[in-house]
């Protein structure tokens, strides 16, 4: 008699047991879905507004711009939330990850894949603040970056996106968090040279991540030929956490995670004129490097034969 009291005792923990992780989900389901809704509620007001007293220009070279408070706090957490779902998502499928869960995520890259209301809202901003097609970008990417080794300056790009750098026109930094200390862009090449841009013990308001604020830098002059001043790293965590979203726009459509070429007829290196290969020889490269080259302002008629791509 003893033992069917105890069998019924226990499955009538188990019972209740199972009821509370079953509303315990629901609630965090309903939780989720509350916030997702009062995004899009906020979004419906302000997605298409662009406030320009809130943009700063903070360098011509390389062209380098400030937007303060670009995203809400709501927006900035819901991207962190959505990607850390993402992550334990991919975590499940994928078991050849290696090292335990903490030194995964000391860095840690998430592509945003998944189609997602706000995501899509975000860009479409993105692409109205900076003119900059949507279908000529890659998907947004979310990067979290722990306790860093002071002395050592840090790169935005991952693989994939080093071997398309030739083609990057622009990027944008959104943060999602308030880092402590370090964490900020560093523009070594600009001009002039600015002591905080080179140099991670010099702080700088504008560059350091302040959490809802995005840069926007182009990699490209306005002819199109390559800014070198836009050469940038970002300096170690040194204290707190980092939370970052980069979304990079490229001179052509994207196809997935590939540069199209369809519409540019291939290669962009090319000479815009026959007599080219002749001028390059006779030396005109280096006697009117402006036309046969380029400069900022002017795209150069022969950079195929001067070498210059």
């Amino acid at each position: 008699m003893a033992s069917l009291v105890t069998v019924f005792l226990l499955s009538l923990f188990a019972c209740c047991l199972g009821s509370y992780f079953t509303e315990s989900r629901k609630e965090l389901r309903n939780k989720e879905l509350s916030q997702k809704t009062s995004l899009l509620l906020d979004h419906s007001i302000h997605s298409n507004q662009i406030d320009p007293t809130h943009v700063h220009q903070l360098s011509w070279r390389p062209r380098v711009f400030l937007y303060e408070g670009f995203l809400s706090d709501k927006e900035c957490d819901y991207l962190i939330s959505l990607a850390q779902t993402v992550k334990e998502k991919s975590s499940e499928k994928d078991h050849h990850l290696e090292g335990d869960a903490t030194n995964k995520k000391l860095t840690s890259e998430t592509l945003l894949t998944m189609e997602d209301d706000i995501v899509a809202r975000i860009e479409e901003r993105i692409s109205l603040w900076t003119f900059l097609p949507k279908e000529n970008s890659k998907r947004m990417r979310v990067m979290y970056y722990g306790l860093e080794k002071a002395g050592q300056n840090y790169s935005f790009f991952n693989k994939s996106e080093l071997e398309l750098s030739g083609s990057l026109m622009a990027t944008v930094v959104l943060f999602l968090s308030n880092v402590t200390q370090g964490g900020q862009i560093l523009f070594p090449e600009s001009e002039p040279k600015i002591a905080s841009w080179y140099d991670c013990s010099k702080s700088d308001n504008y560059l350091k991540p302040i959490k809802g604020n995005a840069i926007l830098f182009f990699s490209l002059h306005l002819s199109a030929s390559p800014d070198k001043s836009s050469s940038h790293a970002r300096c170690p965590v040194l204290e707190g956490e980092m939370w970052s979203a980069t979304k990079s726009f490229y001179a052509r459509p994207i196809d997935g995670e590939k540069i199209s070429p369809s519409l540019y007829g291939g290669d962009e290196c090319t000479d815009e004129d026959d007599n080219c290969a002749t001028w390059a020889a006779m030396g005109e490269c280096q006697r009117n490097p402006v036309y046969m080259i380029g400069s900022p302002d002017y795209f150069g008629t022969c950079r195929k034969s001067c070498n210059a791509c």
